[in-house]
């Protein structure tokens, strides 16, 4: 198969990734935000698998926010890329890939869960969704936004949820690794009533098993062995796929 190299260029330098060249780039209006994506649609008949990025480089390495929060590891990209299925969607968070008027530093720091952020996704998932069939995929912050888009959306038929080292509740999260609260961000208050399965890295410092374990009791949930936040779940793609 053909690819095609993306050369993103990010305040800090380069990084490439190669994609496949059944993806196409498309950026998606809202009324608030501009969302990157990359999509590959090909049964009209099949269900739409959207792949919701995580927090991406919000912070650098001091704990200093950024200035533009494009993830520069293409761990979950890769993930999504690889998915045979028919029809796929990357989409990227608010701010990531693309800026407009509406980002602002706060968009990836205290609300990158605000209500904002929430509707401009629900206006994109809408819209690559077509009112077809849908699963929703999310990583790290990325599954704390899509349970929220499930949760106040009961309309969007989404047939499954499955999070990969995810969020499921910033509150308790931040308090957990004292951390900042995240002030102008909405919660996830109860666990969305859908199929789901939750996959977390026994190595992830970010995202603590515990965690998760207290808010599911146990259930649809799968520790992956030597699995750290961005990476070693490829051996467990089956339950991704």
């Amino acid at each position: 198969m053909k690819k095609i190299i993306f050369v993103f260029l990010l305040l800090c330098g380069c990084h490439t990734l190669v994609i496949p060249d059944s993806f196409t780039y498309k950026e998606i209006e809202t009324d608030t935000y501009k969302l990157a994506s990359w999509q590959k649609i090909t049964d009209a008949t099949s269900p739409i698998r959207i792949y919701i990025e995580g927090d991406g480089y919000a912070f650098n390495h001091h704990g200093q926010p950024t200035t533009n929060p494009t993830p520069h590891g293409t761990f979950f990209r890769k993930i999504a890329f690889h998915d045979p299925n028919p029809n796929v969607v990357y989409l990227g968070r608010a701010c990531q890939y693309v800026t407009d008027g509406y980002c602002h530093q706060k968009d990836w720091t205290t609300g990158r869960f605000s209500q904002d952020i929430v509707n401009s996704t629900t206006q994109a998932i809408i819209k690559i969704s077509g009112g077809k069939p849908i699963l929703l995929i999310g990583y790290s912050g990325g599954a704390l936004l899509s349970g929220l888009v499930i949760n106040q959306h009961p309309e969007i038929p989404v047939k499954k949820w499955i999070t990969i080292a995810g969020v499921l509740n910033h509150t308790q999260w931040t308090e957990s690794l004292k951390l900042p609260p995240l002030s102008d961000s909405v919660d996830l208050q109860k666990i969305p009533a859908v199929p789901q399965l939750h996959l977390l890295g026994d190595k992830d410092p970010v995202v603590p098993y515990e965690l998760s374990q207290r808010l599911l009791d146990n259930k649809n949930l799968i520790l992956v062995p030597q699995a750290t936040h961005n990476g070693g779940f490829e051996s467990y793609d089956e339950f991704i796929y």
